[in-house]
């Protein structure tokens, strides 16, 4: 008994951990906290212009157009449908837990959530418009105007406060207290055993070393394709395209494995259909080994286990335009 009170009382002022503390301390892939947003009325702003398509030349594309908050915040295609019916170049990754990434895009080419946003309103083959075009559609509106006076103090609205308002919202798309996240915090009977004996052999196989952390990846850039080239028709370079340098030719962002069971298709070029797919594929190129059927479908139940609590939200009721916004261009 004396014990036992003694133990509580270390465990109160923190002396020693908790168990469950223990055991995430202990492994190489941590829970994910949910989101504190700084400041809710910039959220709320952000997460209009993300679902606004009058962004976009055609007045028909937003953000959730290519991340989808309903189907794991992406599209779920191989590669993603522009202005125009473009085919985009590469596969649309997640959203969710996206501020945990060290880079944004598969190339890295932005370095954070803000210069991001700003890259698809732009880009010809995305959203097809321009900065100062969409800035000119949220002038006209006078909602608009009134919110970003209220958040930024100013009487003019440019494409920095546009940007900074999409990172906020998208900051706040975590994806926290998956059945894995349980287990971490000590829940033993969050898993099964069919699960357990995935993330061992996820673990002891070597997957850890570049998907770890609470997003379990999105922390490192890595080749694709160490033990055996990786064979497909997209022309992405990865990290070359930034640098130029010929040693991060086919280096991709590691994809954060959270909400796995919802993001395919899988890889770059979206050309795994299937996690199990996605596993054969991984464990041949980068690790050097072939799993069998059985250990296949152990790691897929284990990745099964990190789909998260999906954001909630109400959805935006948008602004009407007014006689002076410029007019969608959906088909010019």
């Amino acid at each position: 008994m004396i014990m036992r009170t003694l133990i509580i009382s270390l465990l109160s002022i923190g002396v020693i951990a908790a168990p469950s503390a223990a055991l995430a301390a202990n492994e190489p892939i941590q829970p994910i906290e949910a989101a504190k947003p700084k400041n809710a009325d910039m959220v709320e702003l952000g997460k209009m212009l993300f679902f606004d398509p009058r962004l976009s030349k055609s007045g028909f594309i937003s953000c959730n157009s290519c991340h989808n908050l309903s189907m794991g915040g992406t599209d779920n295609l191989p590669t993603s449908i522009g202005h125009k019916w473009h085919e985009g170049p590469i596969s649309a990754p997640t959203v969710l837990n996206s501020s945990m990434n060290l880079a944004q895009f598969w190339d890295g080419r932005a370095k954070d959530l803000k210069e991001q946003a700003g890259g698809p309103i732009a880009n010809p083959g995305e959203m097809g418009f321009t900065h100062e075009l969409a800035v000119d559609v949220l002038r006209s509106i006078p909602e608009y105007r009134t919110r970003f006076k209220q958040l930024f103090r100013s009487d003019k609205i440019d494409i920095g406060m546009v940007t900074d308002a999409i990172a906020a919202f998208e900051e706040t798309l975590v994806t926290p207290d998956s059945r894995f996240d349980k287990w971490l915090k000590g829940d033993k009977k969050a898993l099964n055993q069919t699960e357990l004996e995935g993330y061992k052999l996820f673990k002891e196989s070597g997957c850890t070393s570049c998907h770890n952390g609470a997003a379990v990846g999105g922390g490192s850039f890595q080749k694709f394709g160490i033990h055996e080239p990786y064979k497909t028709t997209s022309k992405a370079e990865g990290r070359f395209a930034v640098t130029g340098k010929d040693a991060d030719r086919f280096m991709f962002k590691v994809p954060t494995l959270r909400n796995v069971e919802l993001t395919y298709p899988y890889f770059h070029d979206g050309a795994a259909a299937t996690l199990e797919e996605a596993v054969d594929t991984m464990g041949r190129l980068q690790l050097g080994r072939t799993f069998n059927k059985e250990e296949n479908a152990k790691i897929v139940a284990f990745l099964k286990t990190l789909t998260g609590k999906q954001p909630e939200f109400k959805l935006p009721i948008l602004p009407p335009s007014t006689n002076e916004t410029p007019r969608p261009k959906p088909f010019g």
